[in-house]
C-alpha cells in the first residue's frame, strides 16, 4: 500500500529521529486526519456556499505553461569518452614530440640515468625480505616474531576500536534520548501556538462575520487591500543589523588594505634583496679577480677548485668566464680547457645524486631499508637476544606506541561524544529558536488559505445574498480555518 508523505517542517523535524515503521504510523494517523476532516456527504444545491466557490476563479497561469527539457543525460558520458581519447591521443603526440627531441639534445643536457630504489618502509615487508634473502635461524625466527607480533597488535587494535564505537554509540543513544524528551516541550509549544493562531482567527473572523449577519446592524464593507493580511513589507534593517554591515565594510576595507600593504613590503623585500645579491656577486667577482691576479703554475690545481667554486656561486655567463679569467698565468691551453669545463658544468641542466642515497644510477632496481616502526626493534631483540638494551628499546618503544595509541583513542572517543553533546544541544536550541518561525510560517499559510474565502464572503455580501446563505458560507469559512490546511497535526 502506498504511503502519503508529508513534507511539513514539523512532520521533517519529527521524522528525523523516528524510526521507519514510526514513520510510517505517524503518516497513516496524519493521512487518516485529513481524509476525515474532508469528508463531506452534502447535496451539490448548498456546495457553492458549502465550499464557498467562487463564479470567476481562474486556473494559475502557469498550469498550461509547457516545458520541454531535452533529455541529454548521455551527453556526459559521451564528452567523458571522448575527452579520455582526446588526452590518450594528446599523450601519445607528446611521446612521438619527446622522441624526436631527445635526438637532438646534447649529451651533457640530458636528463640522468636513475636507479629505481626499492624502498622497504614496513618492518613485515623488511623481515620477509631477509628470510628470503638470507634464510638462516636467526632471521626465520624474527621474521616469524614479528609476523606475530604484527597479527596480536591488529587483533587488539581491532577490539580496542569495537570497544570504543560501542561505548560512543552508547553514549549517543543516551543524547538523543535526552535530546528528544527536550523537544517534547518545544513540540508542545509549536503545537499550542498553532492552536492559539487558530483560535485567534475563529475569534477574528467570527466577530468579523456577525456583523453582517446581525438582524439590527449593518456593516460597511470593508476595503480588501486592508483585509488582506499577506502584504509583506521590506524590512529596514535595524540598528544592530546597520551596525553588522558597517563592520562587514570595514573588515573587508581593512583587509583590502592589508593585501596592498603587504604587497608593497613584498616588492620592497624582494628589491632589498636584488640589492644584497648584487652586492655579493660583485664582491665574489672582486675575489675571483684577486685569485687571478696571483695565480701561478705552482698555485695551479688550489686556484682551479675555488675558482670552479666561485664561478658557479654567480652563476657566470660565458662573457664573464672569458673576462674574469683572462689574466689567468697559466698556460694558453691549460687555460681555454679550464675555461671550457667550467662553462660546461654551469650550463649542465642535471647532475647525478650521490650513490650513497640514490645508486651509481644503473637503471635496475636496488633495495633498500628506511623502517619507523616500533615492530623494528623487536626484529633487532630476536636477532640477538643477549644484548639487553635491544630488550629496553623494544619494551620502552612498543610501551610507548602503546599508550599513545589508547590515549589517542580515549581522546577520539571523548571527542566524539562531546561534540554529539554540543551538537544535540544546539539541535535543541535551534528548534526552539524555529518555534516562532514555524509559527508565522504557519500563520501565513492560514491566511493564504483562508483570505480568498473571506473576500469571496464580502463579494457575495455586496452582491446582495441573503443572511441565511452568508450564514453558510461564514461557518464553512470557520470550520476551514478550524480544519483546513495547513493542519496543525503531526
Amino acid at each position: 500500500m502506498k504511503v502519503t508523505q508529508f513534507n511539513d517542517s514539523e512532520t521533517r523535524i519529527r521524522n528525523r529521529n523516528l524510526t521507519p515503521q514510526q514513520q510510517i504510523t505517524n503518516a497513516y494517523t496524519q493521512e487518516g486526519v485529513i481524509v476525515n476532516s474532508f469528508y463531506n456527504n452534502k447535496c451539490l444545491n448548498d456546495i457553492y456556499d458549502t465550499l464557498i466557490i467562487s463564479d470567476n476563479t481562474k486556473m494559475p497561469q502557469k498550469l498550461t505553461e509547457d516545458k520541454y527539457d531535452t533529455d541529454k543525460k548521455l551527453l556526459p558520458i559521451s564528452g567523458i569518452v571522448l575527452g579520455v581519447m582526446g588526452a590518450l591521443t594528446l599523450l601519445t603526440a607528446f611521446v612521438k614530440r619527446n622522441a624526436k627531441i631527445n635526438l637532438k639534445i646534447p649529451e651533457y643536457k640530458k636528463l640522468p640515468a636513475t636507479t629505481r630504489n626499492v624502498a622497504l618502509n614496513e618492518e613485515t615487508h623488511q623481515a620477509l625480505y631477509q628470510m628470503i634473502q638470507s634464510p638462516n635461524q636467526k632471521t626465520i625466527l624474527a621474521g616469524t616474531g614479528v609476523l606475530t607480533l604484527s597479527v596480536m597488535a591488529f587483533m587488539g587494535k581491532t577490539f580496542f576500536d569495537g570497544f570504543k564505537d560501542v561505548w560512543v554509540k552508547k553514549r549517543e543513544a543516551d543524547i538523543q534520548k535526552k535530546l528528544q524528551e527536550n523537544l517534547i516541550e518545544v513540540e508542545t509549544q509549536s503545537f499550542s501556538g498553532k492552536m492559539q493562531i487558530v483560535r485567534s482567527m475563529l475569534a477574528k473572523y467570527a466577530v468579523e462575520f456577525n456583523k453582517y449577519l446581525s438582524p439590527y446592524k449593518k456593516a460597511s464593507l470593508p476595503d480588501f487591500g486592508k483585509v488582506n493580511s499577506l502584504t509583506f513589507t521590506s524590512k529596514t534593517p535595524d540598528k544592530k543589523e546597520r551596525k553588522n554591515m558597517a563592520g562587514y565594510f570595514m573588515l573587508g576595507l581593512g583587509t583590502a588594505a592589508s593585501i596592498v600593504g603587504l604587497a608593497y613590503v613584498s616588492m620592497r623585500n624582494l628589491n632589498k634583496g636584488k640589492l644584497h645579491i648584487d652586492k655579493y656577486i660583485k664582491d665574489t667577482k672582486a675575489i675571483i679577480t684577486d685569485i687571478v691576479s696571483n695565480s701561478n703554475k705552482n698555485t695551479m690545481e688550489e686556484d682551479k677548485l675555488k675558482l670552479r667554486h666561485l664561478l658557479k656561486v654567480v652563476d657566470a655567463k660565458p662573457q664573464d668566464i672569458e673576462e674574469l679569467l683572462n689574466g689567468l698565468k697559466w698556460e694558453t691551453k691549460e687555460v681555454n680547457k679550464f675555461m671550457k669545463d667550467v662553462n660546461r658544468e654551469i650550463q649542465t641542466s642535471t647532475t647525478k645524486v650521490n650513490e650513497a642515497m640514490g645508486g651509481d644510477g644503473t637503471p635496475k632496481p636496488s633495495f633498500y631499508s628506511h623502517v619507523d616502526d616500533y615492530r623494528a626493534f623487536f626484529y633487532n631483540w630476536l636477532l640477538d637476544t643477549k644484548n639487553p638494551q635491544f630488550k629496553q628499546l623494544f619494551f620502552g618503544i612498543t610501551g610507548l606506541t602503546a599508550i599513545g595509541y589508547g590515549g589517542k583513542l580515549l581522546g577520539e572517543a571523548v571527542k566524539e561524544v562531546q561534540v554529539k553533546k554540543v551538537n544535540a544541544d544546539t539541535e535543541l536550541d535551534l528548534q526552539r529558536r524555529l518555534v516562532s518561525t514555524e509559527l508565522r510560517n504557519f500563520k501565513s499559510k492560514k491566511d493564504a488559505a483562508i483570505q480568498p474565502l473571506v473576500e469571496e464572503f464580502y463579494r457575495q455580501v455586496d452582491a446582495g445574498k441573503s443572511k441565511k446563505e452568508l450564514k453558510v458560507m461564514a461557518e464553512n469559512i470557520l470550520f476551514e480555518i478550524k480544519n483546513g490546511a495547513p493542519f496543525v497535526y503531526s
